[in-house]
């Protein structure tokens, strides 16, 4: 169903950056954003995860550097029967984490300093279970490809705006079919809007699984609980320079928590926190987990 559930999402963004050129640029401009889509989709298949490390200037940790937390990452994968990730920190004052990569032999956690300081070992080993889960849920691949083709998208959308300020891409070409307000438009508005909607689509659903998972993971789902509670706090006040609405559904919280309206949040990437504490209190109540 995964694997389904990518092909489709591929497809919707690849359509929607093909029509994005069309719109743009006419007949030259839909063939041009297809070999692009192509391109940015074997790339970011292979590489992707190495982009999102970098564009956040993570720094990779091992045993040596960082014990508790790789010892942390270690025991939890040990005890899902998965393959040791990779393991970074990021340096930001906002509390948050992600994980990357195609597949679990090639799976990558990252965590901000601050939320190693803001949080109790037993809140951070939810946090490190959820990642986890998202790995063996093998959801980083969907979420990774998403944030590249959104990025590509995003950064068309950028073009388009400076294009229509200077007056480019007003051709007159009627057999081409392409440029003019009605194509800046839609590059400009519609096309990120729509690539929003697709990142919704993947996220939603699978933060609530990767939750559940987490949870029996690390065997207390009201640490993690408490955990998002503290992170979306801070998400609420602190803002993470670093992060991109291309990436923002790759994050345990959303890291723009803080500075859209209530319009907005029925636009996010992910579900309310406080549904998804209610769905982590639920499991704790059934007495299956233990209690640290």
């Amino acid at each position: 169903m995964n694997n389904l559930k990518l092909v489709v999402l591929l497809a919707l963004l690849t359509g929607l950056l093909i029509t994005a050129g069309k719109a743009f640029g006419g007949t030259s401009g839909m063939m041009l954003m297809f070999v692009v889509s192509m391109g940015i989709n074997f790339f970011s298949y292979w590489y992707s995860d190495k982009v999102v490390l970098k564009m956040y200037d993570a720094r990779e940790v091992d045993i040596h550097s960082a014990p508790e937390l790789v010892g942390m990452v270690a025991n939890l994968a040990r005890r899902a029967g998965m393959p040791m990730p990779r393991v970074y920190i990021i340096d930001t004052d906002a509390p948050n984490a992600f994980a990357t990569g195609r597949d679990p032999e090639h799976a990558a956690v990252a965590v901000t300093s601050s939320l190693m300081r803001a949080l109790t070992p037993q809140e951070l080993e939810g946090v490190m279970a959820h990642e986890l889960a998202h790995v063996k849920n093998r959801d980083t691949l969907i979420s990774t490809l998403v944030a590249s083709l959104a990025g590509a998208i995003s950064m068309l959308a950028n073009m388009a705006q400076w294009a229509a300020i200077f007056g480019a891409g007003r051709g007159n070409d009627e057999e081409d079919g392409g440029g003019g307000l009605i194509g800046s438009l839609f590059m400009i508005i519609l096309a990120p809007i729509a690539a929003m909607l697709i990142q919704m689509g993947i996220s939603r659903s699978r933060e609530f699984l990767a939750d559940e998972t987490g949870a029996k993971m690390a065997g207390n789902p009201m640490a993690l609980a408490s955990a998002l509670r503290k992170i979306e706090h801070y998400a609420m006040h602190r803002t993470m320079p670093e992060a991109t609405p291309a990436t923002s559904h790759m994050f345990i919280v959303n890291p723009f928590a803080g500075t859209g309206t209530w319009l907005m949040s029925l636009f996010s990437t992910h579900p309310p926190t406080e549904s998804r504490v209610q769905k982590l209190q639920a499991l704790a109540g059934s007495g299956a987990f233990r209690t640290q």
